[in-house]
């Protein structure tokens, strides 16, 4: 079967377009959303690997270890009754088949049983279920799959109503008492707080805005006011960062709903949060790839009549593997091991006419944005531009060096972690 991945959403069908539709009054906050918790998140960017055994074996640890239960949840899929390659199994992508293919690779690498948890657009009615809840008190830790978050909605959040199906209530409660809540884009994604993200590219989303719901145009910035489950509020939660140039979106969509801060996530990797939701809260980056912190603190919006949106002060910060965070205090720890950097390159910053990795561009280059960021901190340059690849207007991002600045290496040459790179965006 094909590896579910998710990175671009796809269009709802039928009657959940419907039920979309009518989500987007004014709903009922989902119960004990504001409750703080024991256990611990593992969010992932989308595209996990089967064989990330630093990730899976995370999951697993937090578990309970060889005694580890996963409840996999993938209701973010189509059902099997959307797809057409549901009777084969090597061509299926549906939500039994993502289930299986997960379930299955839990067990792989260490756990002692893992379960689909039935429940998809097919079985809505499953949410509500007392066997299925007590499916779900058997397990000691969740995955969500990716897909679409909004399917999430619809079947865990009774959609319109927005408020916990039983089995949303039950992992919540299991959640607060110390249990692990694992997911994968749209699995990540899910967990947000208010204004979580539906679809749009970064293009779109800096000349247009964004608007409250769910749009058939995958390229326009649409949120949720809502929110999903609210299991990490301390900020706006985006995925796939690098490989689909979301900056952008993310910038424009904190900066129109009032957030001061993004977690951006990358693929393949996972932004650990322990006691989330609570004074306690910390975050550690676990994988190959990195998260990127977006603080909007000091940031400041215009819009002129002719030129268009504008931004400046925002800071931008990539943690990786083994950075710390700190959410109360908004404070930084590189890993052991890594060590200021010091800039020795007196080359020109390469150019950049695809800051967001436009999917209108097909030679586009995923991490597109942290590049020309890593290739300025690497270097004695104090500021650089890139520039969208669309035109019309066109916008350009700033990237400088101003006081509070610093990056972190382990090979004296690549800036692994940056914090506080000061971000500005303009149209021409």
């Amino acid at each position: 079967m094909p590896v579910p991945t998710g990175a671009r959403r796809t269009a709802l069908t039928g009657s959940t377009v419907l039920v979309l539709a009518l989500a987007l009054a004014p709903a009922a906050q989902a119960s004990g959303a504001t409750t703080g918790s024991r256990g611990s998140l593992v969010l992932i960017g989308g595209g996990l690997k089967a064989d990330n055994a630093q990730v899976y074996g995370e999951i697993i640890k937090r578990a309970g270890g060889s005694k580890a239960r996963i409840g996999v949840l993938t209701a973010a899929s189509v059902p099997a009754s959307q797809d057409p390659d549901a009777g084969d199994p090597e061509k299926c992508s549906n939500s039994a088949c993502n289930g299986a293919y997960y379930a299955g690779l839990f067990e792989q690498h260490g756990a002692a049983d893992a379960q689909w948890i039935p429940i998809d657009l097919d079985h809505i009615t499953n949410a509500d279920s007392d066997d299925v809840v007590r499916q779900v008190n058997s397990m000691t830790g969740f995955f969500f799959g990716g897909g679409d978050q909004y399917r999430y909605v619809t079947t865990l959040l009774h959609g319109t109503a927005h408020t916990d199906s039983k089995v949303l209530a039950a992992i919540r409660a299991k959640l607060a008492a110390g249990s692990v809540v694992s997911g994968s884009s749209a699995g990540a994604q899910i967990t947000a707080g208010a204004d979580m993200i539906t679809g749009g590219d970064s293009y779109e989303g800096l000349r247009d805005g964004s608007s409250p719901g769910y749009f058939d145009d995958a390229s326009r910035l649409g949120y949720l006011p809502e929110g999903g489950f609210g299991f990490l509020r301390s900020g706006l939660i985006d995925t796939h960062t690098g490989t689909n140039g979301r900056e952008g979106r993310a910038l424009r969509l904190a900066a129109d709903t009032g957030h001061d801060r993004v977690y951006a996530l990358e693929e393949n990797t996972a932004l650990v949060v322990d006691d989330p939701n609570t004074p306690r809260e910390r975050l550690r980056v676990l994988g190959p790839q990195g998260v990127a912190i977006l603080d909007l603190r000091q940031a400041r919006t215009s819009k002129g009549p002719q030129a268009g949106w504008a931004l400046t002060g925002a800071r931008y910060n990539y943690l990786s593997n083994g950075d710390r965070y700190d959410p109360n205090r908004w404070q930084i720890r590189p890993a052991s091991g890594k060590r200021p950097l010091i800039p020795l390159s007196a080359s020109p910053i390469p150019a950049n006419s695809d800051v967001f990795h436009s999917p209108a561009n097909p030679a586009g280059v995923p991490y597109s944005f942290l590049n020309t960021a890593r290739a300025l901190a690497a270097g004695t340059q104090r500021t650089t531009t890139a520039d969208t690849f669309e035109s019309g207007p066109r916008f350009t991002v700033t990237f400088s060096k101003q006081p509070g600045f610093t990056a972190w290496t382990s090979d004296d040459a690549t800036a692994h972690t940056v914090t506080a790179l000061r971000i500005a965006v303009a149209p021409e």
